[in-house]
């Protein structure tokens, strides 16, 4: 063919420097040069990789569409090498590749692999070093991609798991601040009751011992608005001020008409309303502290869940462990998905399991792939469920993780543990997930396995006791 290039073009280049002239000749013979313009395409996803490209000039940016946006993968310089390599494994191309300015190419179509690997053994031999480091880096970068798209899967879990609990305590803080403004008038017409010492423990042993029911209260929305109307119209009748709005917490503490005629028994008719005004600021600032324990409980808890998770106060080796902490810390962590996709969750765990070794993050990370990929799966669906099962078995300790979604068929089982192969649509999944997780497994001496059929699907994980 005719073409500007020599074997001196790519003598200049790492790649080809000690590459012998014949076999440099060779290629530069059979190869198609070309050129291609700013922002035009040396290939697009999905389709074949028929040839080999060596960039002469000029510069590649090869990217992929991810969840609506662009991310870029690598550029390829001058002398580097892309496309398909000799006993490459690859069909078509998993992202774009674009020239980010005029760039010169030389293509090497793959029907001449086979003379190439017959007659040209030092070009071959380098040619699969550069397969070798590609599929390494890509390999690596792929793989943290993987922990990136889990790591902001469970972020955006967590957010609104934290959201919640954070919301009520600013709110629960602003109503105790304002009601605490009203404190002062109401402790004022406390103060101008002359009251006996056993009056007032009279008034207490009531207040107390509604304050100390109150955590384990039970009532239905029909039982709790049928005692604040009783309520409402008790005060009404006792004429006290404002009584509608008192109403609200005496029902909230599980207060009848009994308790109420209690109080008016132990204070009389003169000294019921400030009293029943104390009564509500006791019991409205009770409720709103209490509020506000809980939510920090539960802020405190997802913070711990997420240091469990992460293994971050702890050393990266291999550790025994209980591996039932990763497995509901991982579960604390993905609550966001798994209720918004109304999927119930059953963990039947053998507590009595020992310890076992393992490298606590990166089983973490099988738990995360795992349980999003089945949530995934039923997404949808009505009934839901997500079944986690642990128990020994010989010597080694089995987990299944199963859910009563769709299936996965026959000639897609086969291959979902196979490097870069996805089911999800474009932008959605690498396809490493499930091959990070078997290494993670078999990092362990561990297997995992796949059966599935229509409404049951189980992941089988085995990982040796010691």
């Amino acid at each position: 063919m005719e073409t500007q290039v020599t074997k001196e073009h790519l003598r200049a280049f790492d790649t080809f420097n000690d590459v012998p002239d014949e076999d440099l000749e060779w290629l530069v013979c059979n190869s198609r040069y070309y050129t291609i313009m700013k922002d035009g395409y040396l290939f697009k996803t999905g389709e074949p990789t028929d040839e080999m490209h060596i960039v002469l000039s000029g510069r590649v940016n090869v990217y992929v569409n991810q969840n609506g946006q662009r991310r870029n993968l690598t550029d390829i310089e001058a002398g580097e090498v892309t496309g398909v390599l000799p006993y490459s494994r690859m069909v078509q191309a998993g992202g774009m590749g674009v020239a980010l300015e005029h760039t010169d190419m030389l293509s090497l179509h793959r029907d001449c692999f086979t003379e190439m690997i017959r007659n040209h053994h030092a070009l071959t031999q380098k040619l699969v070093q550069v397969m070798t480091s590609r599929v390494r880096d890509f390999t690596k970068m792929q793989s943290q991609n993987e922990k990136m798209i889990s790591l902001g899967k469970l972020s955006a879990g967590l957010a609104h798991e934290l959201n919640n609990p954070a919301a009520a305590v600013v709110r629960s803080a602003s109503e105790l601040k304002k009601h605490l403004n009203h404190v002062p008038e109401r402790f004022k017409r406390v103060m101008l009751m002359q009251v006996t010492p056993e009056v007032v423990d009279c008034v207490n042993d009531i207040l107390y011992r509604k304050l100390a029911g109150f955590k384990d209260l039970k009532q239905s929305m029909m039982k709790r608005t049928e005692r604040e109307d009783s309520i409402i119209d008790w005060m009404d009748d006792h004429d006290i001020e404002n009584g509608f709005e008192l109403a609200e917490s005496f029902a909230d503490f599980g207060y009848d008409i009994e308790d109420l005629e209690e109080v008016l028994a132990c204070v009389g008719e003169k000294d019921i309303a400030p009293v029943l005004g104390w009564l509500d600021n006791m019991m409205t600032t009770e409720k709103m502290v209490s509020e506000i324990e809980d939510a920090s409980k539960r802020i405190s808890s997802l913070v711990g869940s997420v240091k469990s998770y992460s293994h971050m106060d702890r050393a990266s080796d291999v550790e025994a462990v209980d591996i039932h902490e990763g497995i509901r810390s991982t579960l604390i962590l993905l609550n966001h998905k798994i209720k918004k996709n109304n999927v119930k969750v059953v963990e039947n765990f053998d507590e009595s399991l020992p310890n076992i070794p393992i490298f606590v993050s990166e089983m973490n990370q099988v738990y995360t792939n795992l349980i999003d990929n089945a949530a995934d799966a039923m997404e949808g669906r009505e009934g839901n469920v997500l079944e986690i099962v642990t128990k020994p078995e010989r010597d080694n300790v089995v987990i299944s993780i199963i859910d009563n979604g769709p299936g996965i068929s026959d000639d897609i089982l086969d291959k979902i543990f196979d490097p870069f192969f996805t089911t999800k649509a474009v932008g959605k999944g690498s396809g490493l997930g499930l091959e990070v997780v078997k290494k993670i497994v078999e990092q362990h001496k561990g297997i995992i396995k796949a059966y599935s059929q229509p409404g049951k699907t189980e992941f089988r994980i085995c990982i040796p006791l010691n």
